[in-house]
C-alpha cells in the first residue's frame, strides 16, 4: 500500500471517529477532535467527513501556498 493514499476521518454507527488510509483502520477515537489530530500527523491530504457521512473538508499538506491553503 502507498503511503500517499489520503487520510480520511469518518464516524462509525456507534458514534466513534475512525482514521482510515487506502481501506485501512489506522485508529479510532471518542471524539474528532483526537481522531484529526491523529490523521494530521501522517502529512497527507486530509479528508473529513461528517456524521451523515459526507466529505465535509478536505486539507492538503504539502507545498500549496497560505492564500490556496483555505483551512489553517
Amino acid at each position: 500500500m502507498s503511503s500517499r493514499h489520503d487520510v480520511h476521518v469518518i464516524v462509525d454507527g456507534v458514534r466513534r471517529w475512525t482514521v482510515t488510509q487506502g481501506g485501512r483502520t489506522l485508529s479510532n477515537h471518542r471524539t474528532q477532535r483526537t481522531a484529526l489530530g491523529a490523521a494530521r500527523r501522517h502529512r497527507v491530504d486530509l479528508v473529513t467527513h461528517g456524521r451523515d457521512g459526507r466529505i465535509r473538508s478536505k486539507d492538503s499538506f504539502g507545498n500549496e501556498s497560505a492564500a490556496r491553503d483555505t483551512e489553517h
